[in-house]
């Protein structure tokens, strides 16, 4: 289970804690799993630790990818997420294309609660947390990719999915959680069911439960570590 990534000169080993991390690969936030030198506290991503050295997506075809371990000379960001790129990146020299390592992986498709949710880089719905259809405010101006119901009810931006996490983590959604961070998503639910879905008209047991789990999904996905919602998942299903 030790293997070897050339930007660190111990082995690092796969291992799974609930307290979250900062990915020293990508320098993004993580959850559960990751590949970790104890001596160094030094952890990565499965994804950073095992990014292929070239890559495609179906979204920018013709197109190759490298993986960089450094940011380039000037600020870059990545055309999923519209955050920026601050260490382990893919880039397109060609058309000058970023994508984080995590956010390159995300599945084209979802299947939740028998609906069928599509990664797309156009959209025609606005998004149920910011309630705009492309991504507004970024610096980046970069429109980015959502996850969207084949019913065209649900629309998710991947960008919005991490700002959930990211205003959690700033507001303390991840203390006195005794490391545990699915507690912490559980904990997450709460200002997100409130602040986005009050109001809303749609917003019946089942539509509720859907954003739930598709947030946890996607959150869990761009973390790293899926498997760490995994087991929230199996709970509302049964619960429900």
């Amino acid at each position: 289970r030790r293997k070897t990534h050339p930007i660190h000169r111990h082995k690092l080993e796969l291992k799974s804690y609930k307290k979250p991390y900062n990915c020293d690969g990508c320098k993004e936030l993580g959850f559960g799993a990751r590949y970790r030198c104890d001596k160094c506290n030094f952890d990565l991503h499965q994804d950073c630790m095992l990014a292929a050295p070239i890559a495609h997506h179906d979204f920018f075809k013709n197109s190759t990818f490298k993986i960089f371990h450094q940011p380039q000379d000037f600020q870059r960001y990545c055309y999923a997420c519209g955050k920026p790129v601050r260490g382990f990146h893919y880039h397109c020299e060609k058309e000058g294309w970023d994508l984080h390592p995590c956010c390159r992986n995300l599945p084209n498709n979802l299947p939740i609660e028998n609906i069928k949710f599509k990664l797309r880089n156009k959209v025609s719905s606005k998004c149920i947390w910011c309630k705009k259809k492309n991504l507004e405010g970024t610096v980046s101006g970069i429109r980015g990719w959502s996850y969207v119901s084949e019913c065209k009810e649900y629309h998710f931006h991947v960008h919005c999915a991490m700002d959930m996490v990211i205003d959690g983590w700033r507001n303390g959604a991840f203390n006195n959680q005794d490391g545990n961070s699915l507690a912490a998503l559980e904990n997450l639910e709460l200002p997100v069911l409130r602040q986005h879905l009050s109001g809303n008209r749609r917003s019946s047991s089942k539509f509720t439960k859907v954003v739930k789990i598709v947030f946890k999904t996607i959150v869990g996905i761009l973390l790293g570590d899926p498997t760490v919602v995994l087991t929230g998942l199996l709970v509302d299903v049964v619960a429900n």
